[in-house]
């Protein structure tokens, strides 16, 4: 059973094709940055919101790990999870699956409420809190992902 929110559907474009012959690794990124916009809209953060509130979301960190190839026109799906959230952060988990269910690719993300008047962290304004609540009382996964958490370092033995 698939926890996260299904938000993007998509297929791989022919000029996201790199020179080995597969979707280029800065493509994975920008569909997971696309996926941060669909978050955000989800949520209640459109253009009119944040023209009317000074208030956006910046993401503070990101790790991607690309797990599959993904080739031309190959179908993309993107699934968001909430991991956890407090006034001002929301800690996402995206997966990007391909054809026949393949997962291709995760992208763990903090990110930040932002008064955009002062430029600093903002606590949610009540409503979009109310959202991601209600967001992460569905797409919460019980068991943390794997890759959740993960630090880069090279193994020794």
């Amino acid at each position: 059973m698939m926890v996260g929110k299904v938000i993007i559907k998509d297929n791989v474009r022919k000029e996201w094709i790199d020179y080995n012959g597969h979707m280029n690794d800065a493509e994975y990124v920008r569909v997971f940055s696309w996926g941060v916009d669909r978050f955000m809209k989800i949520i209640g953060i459109d253009d009119t919101f944040r023209e009317e509130n000074n208030y956006t979301i910046f993401t503070m960190e990101s790790h991607v790990c690309y797990l599959a190839e993904m080739k031309i026109d190959e179908p993309i799906e993107v699934h968001l999870s909430i991991i956890d959230y407090d006034a001002k952060r929301a800690h996402v988990f995206f997966e990007l699956y391909g054809a026949d269910g393949k997962r291709a690719a995760t992208s763990e993300q903090m990110l930040m409420g932002m008064n955009q008047l002062t430029g600093r962290p903002g606590p949610f304004p009540d409503r979009i809190l109310a959202n991601i609540k209600e967001l992460a009382a569905r797409h919460t996964p019980k068991k943390k992902p794997g890759e959740v958490g993960r630090v880069i370092g090279i193994r020794r033995k």
